[in-house]
Formats: C-alpha cells, structure tokens, sequence
C-alpha cells in the first residue's frame, strides 16, 4: 500500500487534500465483511476517493456503506458526485442532515454566505444524493458492519447535524469535528501536533460541547479518529477539545461589544491560540496565522455565537 494507511485489521485512512493540502482532511475505510467510507470530503477531493478505493481492491459499486458525520462541505460535499458511481452505498447520516443531503439547495445559500465567490474554488460543485440511497441513523441506534456492530452518537456542539460513532472492537470514536482539530506536521509544518476545537458558523455552542464530550467519555474510548487528521488518543482528544472550547468562548465574551467585526475576534483568538501552546509547552513563538482560513472561519463562528447570545 502506498496512498492508503493502515490503522488496524481491516480499517485504513487516507488523505482527501482538502482545498490541495496535505494533512487537512482524512476519511476512512472499513474493508472487511462491509465495505464502508467515512466521509467524503468535498467533491473536489472525489479523485483520491477513487484512488484510495483502487488501492483497496474495492470498486464503487461494491460500498456498502458511506457514513457523513455531519454535511459541512469539508466532510460532505462530495456525497452526491460518489452516489453517481456508487448506487450501491446507502449514505448513513444524522437525522438533522438528511434533506439537505437529497436537496442541497439550502445547503448550498448558507455556504455561498459564509464562502461567496470562493464557494466552488473551495469545494467544486454540489450534486444531491437520492432519496432512496439515504439512511438516517438517531442517537443510540447502530449499524451493522458484518464483523461489528458500531453505535451512532449525537454529538452537537460544532454542528447541530452531528453524529460520531463508536466501534467497539477498536474502542475507537470517529468525531467528525465533534472533538476538535488535531493538527499535525504533514499540515503545519511544525514540529508537534495539537488539539483546537472547531468553533466555524453558525452552530458552534461551549455548553453543547461540554455534554457532548461529557457522552463520549461513557463510552470508555481508546482512541479518536478525527477528520481532521487523523488518530489521537481519546482522553487527549476529550480533555483538549472541552478545555478549548472553554478559552475560546471566554475569550470572545472578554472582546465583545456591539458591533465588533469578525477580524477583531480574529486577533483575539490568534493570541489565544499562541497562549494556549506556551502553555502546553511549546515555548517558540509559532505564526498562529499559518492555520489558514480556519482561523476565519473560527473567529466567524465565535461572533455568530456572540451575536445569538446577546440577543436573546
């Protein structure tokens, strides 16, 4: 195997270049008595789909499964471009997500405000995935993989659209963004790896992801496989996300006032973000600004909130 990694029998991981970069966004796969994929990434990474598949042995129409944690573009925009080759796969998705997966037209409206022009450069074109090619999965119901059965969670806080899923045999959670950004070197360049919670418009909410985390921890897990890259252990994962999401919300309640703009939270949080790695220990002044549009995105979110808040 050269593209694809294996983590354990039968489960592999693989990079779907997200907007053509390295290390930013994974999906994984199932390849025992199910054929299964976790998420799609955006349409634009359709082509390492298919190549990953063919590493695999596995053809299209053999996926028995695609499992999309929740419908952001970065993890589900690509659905509808596989359902065209892949009539076979039934698309398992949280109870929330289900219409905008058969008609992305709403889908579509709120990412072109958040994205604009860029929307397409970002993410390339947005098809439906059939209604009958759809299964919706609620909070502690399961699916049968052929060698186990694996648990969805609803797991609210970055998105309200959100389900992770346990596999017990690996005691592991695929989170989705449910529990944080892990960002690795092959993204970063930098030479350690960390935890940031995912807080992007317009869903994000501390108090959700404190009972989300605190769900998670029940399950006794032994690692995280996020999206966003890759595996963690999961008391890191748990521990980073939930102490994260804790500064970030603090942070923007300290900066808030009517009318502030995005691009001043944004500072806020490229501070905290830098205080946050001194005090793991990274004592090198590191260029927060090298995280890319994440950082927008973040600081969009954590207005969002702010402005949701404050107008109750």
């Amino acid at each position: 195997m050269g593209y694809t990694t294996k983590l354990a029998e039968n489960l592999y991981m693989f990079d779907l270049f997200e907007q053509g970069q390295p290390g930013r966004s994974a999906a994984y796969v199932y390849h025992g008595v199910k054929k299964v994929l976790i998420e799609t990434g955006s349409a634009l990474s359709h082509p390492y789909i298919l190549r990953a598949l063919d590493e695999l042995g596995i053809q299209t129409n053999e996926l028995d499964y695609v499992v999309l944690t929740h419908i952001h573009l970065d993890h589900a925009g690509g659905a509808g471009s596989l359902a065209q080759v892949s009539k076979n796969a039934t698309f398992v998705v949280h109870p929330r997500a289900a219409r905008h997966l058969i008609d992305p037209t709403k889908l579509i409206a709120g990412a072109r405000a958040v994205y604009g022009e860029q929307l397409e450069q970002f993410f390339g074109e947005i098809l439906p995935v059939p209604k009958d090619q759809v299964l919706i999965r609620e909070d502690g119901e399961t699916l049968d993989f052929g060698d186990r059965i694996v648990t969805f969670y609803d797991t609210p806080g970055h998105a309200k659209h959100h389900f992770s899923l346990y596999d017990p045999v690996l005691r592991a959670i695929f989170s989705g963004d449910a529990l944080g950004i892990r960002y690795v070197h092959r993204f970063t360049g930098w030479p350690f790896e960390f935890i940031l919670p995912s807080t992007s418009p317009s869903d994000f909410d501390p108090i959700a992801v404190e009972m989300t985390v605190n769900k998670l921890r029940t399950l006794d897990a032994k690692t995280v496989f996020h999206t966003h890259f890759g595996p963690s252990p999961a008391q890191e994962a748990l521990r980073d996300t939930l102490e994260g999401a804790k500064r970030f919300a603090r942070m923007a309640d300290r900066l808030y006032h009517r009318g502030i703009t995005w691009e001043e939270l944004q500072v806020g949080l490229e501070a905290e973000i830098q205080s946050l790695l001194i005090d793991m220990g990274h004592s090198e002044e590191f260029n927060v600004k090298e995280l890319g549009i994440d950082l927008e995105l973040d600081a969009k979110g954590l207005l969002y909130y702010e402005d949701m808040k404050h107008a109750r």
